[in-house]
């Protein structure tokens, strides 16, 4: 039987993107989870994009600012009514983190997937944004992508299998033995 989403906790692969921020190696996080796993785990939230909202959070539907659900509020400080943040099929995404999106994937020079299948745009276009600007590719994710042939490096493994080990490998790279 399957844990309600709130008690749900973060699993090491979100651990281990919470030390690339620690290392200053993770510039920004593109996320089309909802689950609030990767908040929950440490990430700041000015350095994640959560595409498709968070089932924790309202979101202003006229700024765009989110709030936490659990204050019940149903207005903005700017007057704008405040609503699920989570975006259902059909509805557009949040204009402020699509173009941040946009922006960190066009700057970036390193671009890693992590868990996705990259079909669901336009988180899909991201990497080729990245691409586009020069930045290598790494791909982590079990089943293939349409970007598998354009990864510097790809593994099929599950994410709590590579993730942390990368990221141990990449402090004794640093010289932060652990």
């Amino acid at each position: 039987m399957s844990k309600p989403w709130d008690k749900v906790n973060p699993n090491s692969g979100h651990y281990a993107i919470v030390e690339l921020q620690k290392l200053g190696k993770l510039k920004f996080l593109i996320s089309q989870n909802v689950d609030n796993l990767h908040l929950k785990s440490g990430i700041h939230p000015e350095l994640i994009a959560e595409l498709h909202g968070n089932m924790t959070k309202l979101r202003c539907k006229r700024c765009e600012k989110t709030i936490d659900q659990i204050s019940r509020k149903t207005k903005c400080t700017c007057g704008g009514r405040l609503v699920s943040s989570v975006v259902d099929f059909g509805q557009s995404l949040p204009k402020k983190d699509l173009s941040l999106s946009f922006e960190h994937s066009r700057n970036s020079d390193l671009f890693m997937v992590v868990g996705s299948s990259l079909v669901v745009t336009p988180a899909a276009e991201m990497p080729r944004e990245a691409l586009s600007a020069g930045a290598k590719l790494v791909i982590i994710n079990q089943g293939e992508t349409p970007f598998d042939s354009q990864a510097r490096l790809r593994f099929h493994e599950e994410i709590g299998d590579v993730l942390p080990r990368a990221v141990k490998r990449l402090k004794r790279l640093m010289g932060l033995y652990e």
